[in-house]
């Protein structure tokens, strides 16, 4: 098994004009005779010129290969002390210390600020015993702005480009958390707008749908006039809903009244306008509210009782058997108790097709309110099975005080 061989770093395209830059000029320097000192170990006049073009080198490794540029750049300097010296390569290694601390690993950034510093106070404490004069301090001065000051200038620009990065990042994030919340509100709004008019429909058009299949199968007279009257009646009970719902959905200028929201002050039309549809299948319907008097319920814990007695009478007239549908109103303990009760079993007749959507809907609203619901074929009390919707519905407190 062959390994790929490790590919050298690319220097960057500014990286290498700023060394060909700095290497220009070192040799524009070193062709005048422009020398930073003299009487070294090696002063032949090319001997500069080495430190010169490993420093260039380096400078090009500067963004590429942050920590081999150090490496190299500091053996240069160090080199560069035993020849007459080239102002070029000093300042070259100078930017190679930002670009150690600008682009190397964090943690490279952290150490190479500490490390300059030691290397400062140390240089000038050595000098201070072996010359024991100010020329010490002056050559500790020019170490901390050749080595110290480059690396703090650059952890200075990192810190701000992290904070930079950062702040970016935040702003993506709230804008991310932003957008995921647009899509939550417009996706329950669909939701809410789905039961709504489920709610508002389906109720008329089950006794639309039965009415019109009983009268299409039966070759009665009387009958198809009683199914047609009830036709009518649902339709135009059903587009004065759709008219209403659809005010709520538009745009309402501030010279428009607001619609009335269904409540439970309306539970008595609703029962009656079931017994009327559900005659012809032999269902009887009653209420018993045994609610007492007492502050009034929330408006969401109304709404959500009228939607749920409304879908549980229309599931009644698409399926129950003939019998007696009951609704039943009680409110203790903090809370509403809805019941619907209705013959279980095979029914005689037309009968509506069905698609779960309304107990979904019942769900829905129950939970939105942190309520409880139940649906489902339960033992009756005097034999027999029958169908019960039963929901419990949380009542604020503090929102009944203030009603």
């Amino acid at each position: 098994m062959t390994h790929p061989r490790p590919s050298l770093p690319r220097p960057h395209r500014h990286d290498v004009l700023i060394a060909c830059a700095g290497f220009s000029v070192g040799v524009l320097l070193w062709s005048y005779g422009l020398y930073t000192t003299g009487d070294r170990v090696f002063d032949q006049r090319w001997a500069a010129l080495v430190p010169l073009a490993v420093m260039s080198g380096a400078e090009a490794l500067r963004r590429a290969a942050p920590r081999t540029a150090l490496v190299l750049g500091t053996l240069a300097l160090v080199a560069d002390q035993f020849t007459n010296g080239n102002l070029a390569t000093v300042l070259m290694f100078t930017d190679v210390v930002y670009a150690a601390v600008v682009y190397g690993t964090p943690v490279q950034a952290r150490r190479i600020p500490y490390t300059t510093a030691l290397v400062t106070v140390a240089t000038t404490v050595v000098f201070l015993i072996w010359w024991q004069n100010a020329i010490a301090l002056l050559v500790g001065v020019v170490t901390g702005m050749v080595s110290f000051l480059p690396a703090v200038t650059g952890s200075i620009v990192r810190n701000h480009r992290e904070a930079a990065e950062a702040a970016r990042l935040r702003a993506e994030q709230i804008a991310l958390l932003a957008e995921m919340d647009r899509a939550q509100a417009v996706a329950a709004e669909r939701a809410r707008m789905a039961r709504e008019l489920h709610d508002v429909v389906a109720n008329h058009l089950s006794a639309i749908a039965i009415h019109s299949t009983a009268a299409l199968s039966l070759d009665d007279p009387g009958t198809t006039r009683q199914a047609l009257t009830v036709i009518r009646e649902n339709s135009v009970a059903g587009l004065a809903e759709m008219r209403r719902l659809i005010g709520l959905l538009r745009d309402s200028g501030a010279e428009t009244a607001p619609a009335a929201t269904a409540s439970l002050a309306g539970l008595d039309a609703l029962v009656a306008q079931a017994g009327a549809n559900g005659a012809a299948s032999g269902l009887r319907f009653a209420l018993d509210d045994a609610r007492q008097d007492g502050p009034g319920l929330p408006a969401p814990v109304e709404l959500a009782a009228y939607r749920i007695v409304q879908e549980a009478l229309t599931n009644a007239l698409k399926h129950a058997a003939p019998g007696e549908v009951r609704v039943a109103l009680a409110r203790a303990d903090g809370a509403l108790r809805v019941t619907v009760t209705s013959p279980y079993g095979e029914r005689p007749g037309p009968r509506a097709p069905g698609s779960g959507a309304g107990l979904v809907g019942m769900r829905e609203r129950v939970a939105l309110l942190g309520g409880e619901l139940a649906a489902g074929p339960v033992p009756a009390d005097g034999g027999g099975r029958v169908w019960r919707v039963r929901a419990e519905l949380p009542v604020d407190v503090s929102e009944e005080e203030r009603t």
